[in-house]
């Protein structure tokens, strides 16, 4: 008998149909496999156990995978990564360090209340302080991070949070994570650290008092240029509780969720102790709220990309850090060169800071500020030198396998007008270089070969001190050290012959 139009057939087909098979056939979800690598769960979505289950979840009564929105097991598993190399509570990976930042600081800070930051930092964290905050109605006073008393001045009653570098983009300007910490303790405003630069191989926030902590982990943790993304991390020291009527989302019955109370059911064992799940009140309401209404996701790929970086983070950071000392060294005696912002450099005046905060280095991102004649315009001379160079990449971006060079007066910093660029130490002459994992010889000799086309006149050689006499273990610039083959470095960005001598 022919079915009527529209009607339902009274029983399925003994064989699943084609678009039965094509859809269904080959896989059970859940079903555990023994890959060794983490495997890219590329899912937007997940089938739940049950009806009950679905439930819980979404009232953030029990823990399991929901939409991918808020997060993927690849996710998970750098979260759990990255929180361990912190010695955190938990962490939380979005899609870009700029996000960690926002979501950070949106789920402490609300409309009417203050934020004191650091006025040397990168500059789109500057954009999103001193443009962004504004359109959500919070006031920002940036402050010279190593100014303490200034720190302490500028702390109000509404004031939720403060944000500083440990190692300050572009010049290298070393906070005293510890003084800052109990400054604003006093007060009952908790720390965000951004530990991008240095990341956990070469200092640890939280062992200096910090209470979280958030990473471009496009930088380093990746460390291959190709994916983006961000981490935040909760040190799980930070009482919500000691002064509930300043933190009433995480106090007080919340209602979207059956008024729940985040600090209740989520409240750790101890101050910086992990519960089994991994949560806090911070990190779920971050979660829940910041991640979930913004979408600012990670995707899987990107997840598993920075997991491969982060498997060799100590030994890229180890050579990393000792390959930018020796090009700082050779640029502290080179006289196109004015300044070497580098506090690895004895004749630095963090260097004291250095030593004691971070004895295994500060990380490979720098900044120099070039000679200029009072004759010479400074962005000539500055696009002169980038346009000589080689082996750095002209890139926005820092922590990348290869070297990379920007100017961030008209680049990263480009926003800031000439007053907070004079407060961030930034001038139009300033370059900032990230050095990457290529021999250091090759990269000085690009340096030197670079610095002799913008050298002012009457100046020394390369290579030479104000004796005129050749600095020991430094190749003359633009030519390759001794033992050293010269061929083994490129001919210059573009054609080299192109670029004014």
């Amino acid at each position: 008998m022919t079915a009527s139009p529209g009607s339902v057939p009274a029983s399925a087909p003994a064989t699943p149909s084609f678009a039965t098979t094509e859809t269904h056939t080959g896989y059970v979800p859940g079903t555990p496999q023994n890959p060794v690598a983490v495997p890219i769960y590329q899912s937007s979505a997940y089938e739940f156990e049950s009806f009950e289950a679905a439930r819980n979840l979404f009232a953030l009564k029990s823990s399991g995978n929901l939409y991918s929105r808020n997060g993927t097991p690849t996710q998970a598993v750098l979260e759990k990564r990255v929180n361990a190399l912190e010695g955190g509570v938990g962490a939380l990976a979005v899609g870009s360090g700029q996000a960690a930042v926002a979501v950070t600081l949106l789920t402490l800070v609300h409309t009417g209340q203050h934020i004191v930051a650091s006025n040397k930092i990168y500059g789109g964290t500057t954009d999103l302080l001193t443009d962004t905050c504004k359109d959500f109605g919070i006031d920002v006073t940036l402050v010279d991070p190593l100014d303490l008393d200034a720190w302490e001045a500028a702390i109000r009653p509404e004031t939720r949070a403060a944000l500083v570098e440990g190692v300050g983009n572009p010049i290298a300007t070393l906070a005293d994570v510890r003084a800052i910490a109990d400054i604003v303790h006093a007060h009952g405003v908790p720390l965000v650290v951004d530990n991008t630069v240095a990341t956990p191989i070469l200092f640890r926030p939280f062992e200096h008092g910090a209470d979280f902590v958030v990473h471009s982990a496009t930088k380093f943790m990746g460390g291959h240029g190709t994916s983006v993304a961000g981490v935040i991390v909760d040190g799980g020291t930070f009482d919500f509780t000691a002064e509930p009527e300043k933190w009433p989302t995480f106090t007080t019955p919340y209602a979207r969720y059956a008024d729940l109370v985040f600090t209740e059911e989520f409240a750790l064992p101890a101050p910086g102790v992990p519960r089994e799940d991994g949560k806090s009140p911070f990190l779920v309401l971050a979660r829940s709220k910041g991640v979930h209404d913004l979408g600012p996701s990670l995707s899987p790929f990107n997840a598993f990309q920075i997991l491969q970086g982060i498997e060799t983070l100590s030994l890229r950071m180890d050579r990393h850090t000792r390959s930018a000392l020796e090009v700082a060294r050779f640029l502290e005696a080179h006289p196109a060169v004015a300044k070497v912002h580098h506090p690895g450099l004895e004749s630095h005046p963090d260097h004291a800071t250095a030593e004691r905060l971070y004895p295994q280095g500060i990380g490979s991102v720098f900044s120099i500020d070039l000679a200029c004649g009072e004759d010479e315009d400074p962005i000539e001379v500055s696009g002169r030198f980038i346009d000589s160079l080689t082996l750095f990449a002209l890139v926005a971006n820092i922590g990348d396998a290869r070297s990379l060079v920007v100017h961030p007066a008209t680049m990263t910093h480009s926003r800031l007008n000439a007053e907070q660029r004079a407060e961030a130490q930034i001038t139009l002459t300033t370059i900032r270089l990230s050095i990457g994992l290529e021999d250091v010889r090759d990269l000085t000799a690009d340096l030197g070969k670079a610095l002799d086309r913008v050298r002012p006149a009457g100046q020394h050689a390369a290579g030479q001190n104000t004796a005129g006499q050749h600095i020991a273990g430094q190749a003359t610039a633009g030519q390759a050290p001794a033992g050293h083959p010269a061929e083994a470095v490129p001919g210059g960005r573009g054609a080299s012959a192109a670029v004014p001598a």
